[in-house]
């Protein structure tokens, strides 16, 4: 991943990263690193992987090769590691039983670098009460107030893994709104699995992408612009798009196409398209898409 840091400076490092489970191998040979201040977007297919690298970061799963999460051995010290990153995985409950407010003051008794007073700042934000149970709230508002606990850890790094699985449209955009604004600060970094692509990309300042455990792509979103093309083209060149083998093929539109490209494709086709910005998701189908498969038929 082109991050502006030096190895030094990394919040995550791995190098020739492996998780088995038995025979299968969940992770194979991983190689990225994460920079203070980024926002990293974890994409891949259910079974690609995700879940088990973000649980060997926090030191859940054992794994062969280098990894290295805040300068820490994540199963050796994981102590030490979770009091600077924190962790929502994606079955993360709250106790049903227990008010808002009792998880503030049990958070402060746990957590030697988590604020009350920011938890109850950023539930402000919120529709939830400090007098609520757990119990009495929907599901997006139990995220949101999970979110306002982890979030008021002085931490260096967040982890969240499909955090707004199963939330509607207005609950995920609260979500990610509530996370940009009050927790990252240029130094801080978050890492977000999901398979909500088109939502969060406007967030996102890197992507990793999964495929079948392997890294499909490590990338920032800017060398994303510089280093694949996308081409928007009437449907009677086609053929010549096709000719020169590009990664996706896909409609736009009635009677127009696009052809997306790794690095410029040649001098005569860019002449017969209409140069546009891929989207991440498109480049997620091109670069994990089962190779009999194809978005759209010519």
């Amino acid at each position: 991943m082109n991050a502006p840091a030096t190895d030094g400076a990394l919040l995550v490092q791995a190098r020739s990263l492996s998780i088995s489970y038995g025979a299968r191998r969940a992770v194979d040979d991983l190689n990225f690193g994460i920079a203070p201040g980024r926002v990293v977007g974890l994409l891949g297919h259910n079974g690609a992987g995700k879940t088990t690298l973000l649980k060997a970061m926090v030191g859940l799963a054992r794994a062969e090769g280098e990894l290295q999460v805040l300068g820490l051995d994540p199963r050796r010290e994981r102590v030490a590691l979770l009091q600077s990153a924190c962790y929502i995985p994606d079955v993360a409950i709250l106790p049903r039983w227990a008010r808002v407010g009792d998880l503030i003051e049990l958070m402060g008794g746990l957590h030697p670098r988590f604020s009350a007073e920011r938890a109850r700042t950023l539930l402000r934000r919120t529709s939830v009460g400090l007098t609520d149970k757990v119990k009495t709230l929907s599901k997006g508002m139990v995220v949101q107030a999970h979110l306002a606990l982890i979030a008021a850890i002085d931490a260096r790094l967040m982890i969240l893994d499909e955090p707004t699985l199963g939330l509607d449209l207005l609950s995920r955009k609260a979500f990610y709104e509530m996370l940009i604004d009050e927790w990252c600060d240029g130094q801080r970094s978050v890492i977000i699995s999901t398979h909500q692509v088109e939502e969060i990309e406007s967030l996102l300042s890197d992507v990793l992408m999964l495929n079948e455990g392997r890294l499909a792509l490590s990338i920032s979103l800017e060398d994303i612009d510089r280093r694949f093309v996308a081409l928007s083209h009437d449907a009677a060149v086609a053929e010549e798009m096709a000719a020169a083998h590009p990664l996706l093929r896909y409609r736009t539109g009635p009677g127009a196409s696009a052809s997306l490209f790794d690095g410029e494709p040649p001098a005569h086709l860019q002449a017969l398209g209409r140069r546009v910005r891929p989207s991440l998701a498109d480049l997620f189908v091109a670069l994990t898409r089962k190779p009999e498969l194809d978005r759209t038929q010519f």
